[in-house]
């Protein structure tokens, strides 16, 4: 039983976080290599728009702001189920090696295999899904002991080596490969946000519309893994069903983010500590926050980084890192 004044609370902070992405849109509406008029912007959403308004809000800024919203509400849950299965604060798709596995599988889809166009968005979601999936497998396999089961501080350990493996491998796999291919992959990997259209939109919806109600649905199990291996087998919880469960969601939405996002890191990690200052450690009340956390600060993220330098701007996945580094050797002191 959740204290009344405790969900109160978590809706005053889920109310504040609502205005803080809908300020953080308009904002992101208004600016840009092409900008338009703060004046005109709800005129334009009413459909009382010229040509280059309607072009510029419906057909290059709404996607983009989407895309990325969605894209770091999936990571933050990612990292918020990695976290809780691992029991380590340090966790994250990203460092962990799932993002490196998820794009590995794209760059040797898009550069090795005949792409038609029209399913080339709809496939990549599945294609880095195979990708992260192959890599958690390996991780888990690396991390089990037998008659011990799953070891999460090993999980961890063995994530980051297997990031830095991949990483390498990606080296390789693009060292011979034409150089306009090579552009798209070194922007992936910088986490730019590409795939900024409608139809990337309809690629990933699917995958979180069904992934993040089952997180939430799954909320009291990840609660019950957080604690130690005696406490939750002792409430009847069937340990090592739930954490393959969990980590094949975990993949999931890393997956459908990065193949859309790109490369992005330290959203997983730092979302769902904030969220836990904000309201504690209970998945039930801190996942929804972490949520909108984690899909404003990669929209906060993406609008400073793409109007810093003009026309290009920087990946969203540098400002990220640049800020997400520092909190990642704070934890570490700390921990």
């Amino acid at each position: 039983m959740i204290h009344p004044s405790i969900l109160r609370k978590q809706r005053l902070i889920i109310s504040i976080l609502l205005v803080l992405i809908g300020l953080t849109i308009i904002v992101s509406l208004g600016l840009g290599y092409s900008s338009v008029s703060y004046q005109r912007i709800l005129p334009v959403l009413m459909g009382d728009g010229t040509f280059k308004e309607d072009f510029v809000l419906f057909s290059i800024r709404m996607p983009r702001i989407v895309v990325t919203l969605l894209a770091g509400m999936a990571l933050a849950v990612s990292g918020s189920i990695l976290q809780g299965l691992t029991r380590n604060d340090l966790a994250d798709p990203g460092i962990l090696g799932i993002n490196s596995g998820a794009g590995i599988g794209i760059a040797i889809f898009f550069l090795f295999f005949p792409i038609d166009a029209g399913s080339f968005v709809y496939m990549l979601p599945a294609v880095g899904f195979f990708g992260a999936l192959l890599t958690a497998v390996f991780i888990y396999l690396f991390a089990y002991q037998k008659g011990l089961g799953l070891q999460p501080n090993k999980l961890v350990l063995v994530g980051i080596g297997f990031s830095m493996a991949l990483s390498g491998a990606m080296i390789v796999i693009i060292s011979s490969a034409e150089r306009q291919k090579v552009d798209f992959i070194a922007k992936w990997l910088s986490g730019n946000i590409w795939g900024a259209d409608w139809p990337f939109i309809w690629a990933i919806l699917p995958w979180l519309a069904i992934l993040i109600p089952f997180t939430l649905y799954k909320a009291n199990r990840l609660n019950l893994l957080s604690l130690n291996d005696p406490v939750a087998i002792g409430v009847g919880l069937k340990m090592e069903k739930e954490r393959l469960v969990l980590l094949f969601t975990a993949v999931a939405l890393s997956a459908s983010a990065v193949s859309a996002a790109g490369g992005i890191s330290f959203i997983g990690l730092m979302a769902p500590h904030f969220a836990k200052a904000l309201i504690g450690p209970r998945n039930q009340l801190f996942l929804p926050i972490a949520m909108l956390v984690g899909g404003w600060l990669l929209l906060f993220a993406d609008t400073i980084g793409r109007n810093l330098l003009q026309p290009e701007g920087v990946s969203a996945g540098i400002m990220t890192a640049l800020i997400g580094a520092p909190y990642f050797i704070y934890l570490l002191l700390r921990k």
